[in-house]
């Protein structure tokens, strides 16, 4: 349904038409069931020129394993994770007999993403989902985020002003709006999902991964059969070996 929006809000490669693309993308997005809070949304979205920057200049996921470890800052990430698995068995247990996903690689995730929830972005949301949508390079693959987004805004999940990392992920484990208005789940039993609440992002993290293939008690580093569903969290090898590696030691 919503593979040919790009076809009719054409892309482009710089911002000088982002305005004249806005309308022509709210009526995609109202056609594929968005409503007037996201429709409003779009509109008061701005060209994000820092996303389009970050976007051409991800050069970590171009390092090799031990530079991006070091990096990524691995050894901290793992001793913080024992730590909170330590001081909080129950809610890791409690997430592995509900998912099947063990605590090592759920930690291992939320210290990656955000240092354990302390950065979760500075950029607005929707301007930066709208901002690649727009963007030729990978249009086809964010208008469908787009239109999640706003389809959050539409359910109150995130407002215009909500903000997370540049390329628009939200929350402690940086949850792509298409992602979160799939897999998010209520963890703390609110009612509802707010993913900038650590309940409710580790139980959505763990759901997206039970979702795409989780097998429970199976092994997860490479050649094992859960290092292809970490493979589903993300495209670089290096990010999959890294939380492979950094389960492990969090989960021994």
């Amino acid at each position: 349904m919503l593979s040919g929006t790009a076809l009719a809000a054409p892309c482009s490669n710089t911002g000088a038409d982002y305005e004249n693309w806005k309308p022509v993308m709210a009526q995609e997005a109202a056609a594929a069931g968005v409503g007037e809070r996201g429709i409003a949304a779009l509109m008061g979205s701005s060209y994000a020129t820092k996303t389009i920057a970050a976007d051409r200049n991800q050069k970590s996921f171009k390092y090799s394993l031990e530079k991006f470890l070091k990096v990524r800052g691995a050894d901290t990430i793992v001793a913080q994770g024992r730590k909170r698995k330590a001081g909080n068995p129950g809610l890791y247990q409690n997430l592995e007999a509900r998912f099947g996903v063990p605590a090592g690689v759920i930690l291992a995730i939320h210290g990656m993403e955000t240092a354990f929830g302390g950065f979760m972005g500075d950029s607005n949301v929707v301007s930066a989902i709208a901002t690649l949508a727009y963007d030729c390079r990978r249009s086809d693959f964010f208008t469908p985020h787009l239109i999640a987004a706003l389809m959050l805004v539409d359910q109150g999940a995130i407002t215009t002003k909500t903000v997370g990392a540049k390329h628009g992920e939200l929350g402690h484990t940086q949850f792509l709006p298409g992602n979160a208005l799939r897999y998010g789940v209520d963890g703390d039993g609110d009612g509802r999902i707010d993913l900038t609440k650590q309940a409710d992002a580790l139980a959505s993290t763990a759901n997206f991964l039970a979702q795409k293939g989780w097998r429970p008690g199976a092994g997860y580093q490479e050649g094992e059969p859960n290092f292809a569903v970490i493979k589903e969290w993300n495209a670089a090898t290096v990010y999959q070996q890294a939380i492979a590696i950094m389960g492990a030691k969090i989960d021994r």
